[in-house]
């Protein structure tokens, strides 16, 4: 592992920062998550036990998602920023979500340790996800456990 991504990983990283390399990304700021306009904000979990046992249930790269979302509380950032951070190729992010899928509809009603802003409602122009600081609190306690 170099700088946390794995060597075969690198030359696509370093692909996509040179070809956006002039390109400035739109800031977000943080935000309460009741002051944010949500995609579906009823299907966001709030309870703790529940997330610890959706973090329970989930695969190593869901975990590995949500960790990276409980790093950065209340702050939305697109999924290419967030595959970014965790030196994974594109669309990596809506793969792991569509397989976690699966889990959400039959053992959680739909239910998400997440939150989302689609493209019209965020910052970016492209749909964007977070967890809010009561997830990530959460999450965190339920990662302690394992």
């Amino acid at each position: 592992m170099i700088n946390g991504c794995i060597p075969w990983e690198l030359f696509a990283l370093d692909e996509r920062l040179s070809r956006h390399r002039f390109m400035v990304s739109p800031m977000t700021t943080s935000a309460p998550s009741s002051t944010l306009a949500q995609h579906a904000p009823h299907n966001a979990m709030d309870d703790s036990d529940e997330i610890a046992r959706f973090y329970d249930r989930c695969t190593d790269l869901m975990r590995e998602l949500l960790g990276e979302l409980a790093r950065a509380p209340d702050v939305p950032r697109p999924f290419p920023d967030i595959e970014d951070a965790l030196c994974w190729p594109r669309r990596r992010l809506a793969s792991v979500l569509g397989g976690a899928g699966r889990l959400r509809q039959l053992e959680f009603a739909g239910r998400r340790p997440y939150r989302f802003q689609d493209a019209r409602q965020s910052a970016s122009g492209r749909w964007e996800m977070w967890m809010d600081a009561t997830q990530a609190h959460a999450l965190l306690a339920a990662r302690s456990e394992d």
